[in-house]
């Protein structure tokens, strides 16, 4: 889960790490009051959105007024930052700053281990710096047992080519910025910049923490941090349902067990449905469980999805035998009633793939159409979405081609 800059802020003055005050708003007259609030002098206006790339889009401004706040704020709100409506404001208190620099603590995946970055060049397009001189950028992988502490920071910091007098200052922020990635299990602490302010100071002015969703079961507090107003409403009933659901732009709905089967999935619907103009609505993936419940949830978010034409079902019988499945889908089918209206194209293979088949061959379910391979269930499910966009006819009929049956 990414939080936003302002819930990063709050989640380091928590551990301890200097962060400036700030307010969040949601209309200009909150943004006038905050600023009223905050300072007589300079405040930033910032806009809250999950993305980078705010202050080249117009959404960081200076304010040296409540007014010129509440202006500030009535040209951000609203703003689209790549693909990313602003909501939020912070009002932040301005700083006299120095030096600016970057620091990052992160889950180097590639690797299996945890990486700390620091450059002297903070403020900038930390992926420009690394790609243009990645000599000013130093990579110091950490133990996680050890973490970051005086030592590993001053190691950092000199890598860095920071001087001794200045890493004296800046460490202690370090040892600070590991504690909350270790105990909010994070994959992700940025602070871009990291200011050095003229009194000397080392401030975090900016903040960027993404939170391990596997551990949220150890941290309750981290449910409230959750911004359920812009979630998609299919993505987040599919949360709920204990689904791993990514809605697309597509046409196709697709249904698998095992991530690897869903992306194969995917990439075959799209070569399918190249020349038909139908590309896949989604990615589900419903583990190695197929039962009717789970089914039925599966296709319950699919559904209800308005740009879902067909739906491809794609499984590949292990643990979950095919016969079980294929139960699970006529089942899923009855639980769900008017509300499954759409064809449904399905692929059994592996553990009792003849079972299955037979199964439903014999429940002749109308929607249901069967294609013994994934190229063929994947043609199929692009043809009858592309029929079903030329027709008002629910369910669509099969193409003239007529389905592969087992």
């Amino acid at each position: 889960m990414d939080l936003y800059e302002y819930q990063a802020r709050e989640m380091f003055g928590a551990h301890g790490v200097p962060v400036l005050p700030g307010i969040t708003a949601t209309t200009p007259e909150e943004a006038h009051d905050a600023a009223g609030r905050l300072h007589d002098g300079l405040v930033v206006v910032k806009a809250q959105v999950k993305t980078g790339g705010r202050g080249k889009a117009g959404g960081v401004k200076l304010a040296r007024s409540p007014q010129e706040a509440h202006d500030r704020a009535e040209e951000i709100l609203g703003m689209d930052i790549k693909g990313h409506t602003v909501h939020t404001v912070l009002i932040a208190e301005g700083a006299d700053i120095a030096a600016e620099y970057y620091f990052s603590i992160l889950l180097d995946r590639s690797n299996r281990t945890h990486l700390a970055m620091c450059s002297r060049e903070g403020g900038m397009d930390i992926e420009t710096l690394a790609r243009e001189r990645p000599e000013a950028l130093a990579r110091v992988p950490l133990s996680p047992f050890r973490g970051i502490d005086e030592g590993v920071a001053h190691e950092i910091l000199d890598a860095a080519g920071f001087t001794p007098e200045e890493s004296a200052r800046i460490a202690p922020v370090l040892v600070l910025l590991w504690e909350v990635y270790r105990d909010e299990d994070a994959t992700l602490v940025e602070v871009n910049p990291l200011v050095s302010t003229d009194d000397g100071g080392i401030i975090a002015l900016d903040g960027k923490v993404t939170l391990d969703d596997n551990a949220a079961f150890r941290h309750p507090d981290h449910a409230a941090l959750a911004d359920t107003s812009s979630e998609d409403p299919r993505e987040a009933a599919a949360k709920a349902a204990g689904l791993n659901y990514v809605r697309l732009e597509g046409e196709v709905g697709i249904i698998g067990n095992g991530a690897g089967l869903v992306m194969s999935t995917l990439d075959v619907v799209a070569l399918a449905g190249e020349d038909l103009g139908v590309r896949p609505a989604n990615f589900l993936d419903i583990g190695g469980g197929a039962s009717a419940e789970v089914m039925a949830r599966g296709l319950d978010v699919i559904l209800g999805d308005e740009q879902v034409r067909s739906v491809l079902v794609n499984v590949f019988g292990g643990i979950t035998a095919c016969d079980e499945v294929a139960r699970g889908i006529i089942g899923a089918l009855e639980q769900l009633g008017e509300r499954a209206h759409k064809p449904l194209v399905v692929r059994l293979d592996g553990n009792k793939v003849a079972e299955g088949r037979e199964i439903l061959a014999a429940a002749a379910h109308p929607l249901v159409h069967m294609s013994d391979t994934m190229d063929g269930a994947a043609r199929l499910a692009a043809e009858l979405a592309a029929a079903s966009a030329t027709t008002s006819a629910a369910p669509a009929a099969p193409p003239s081609s007529g389905p592969a049956t087992a």
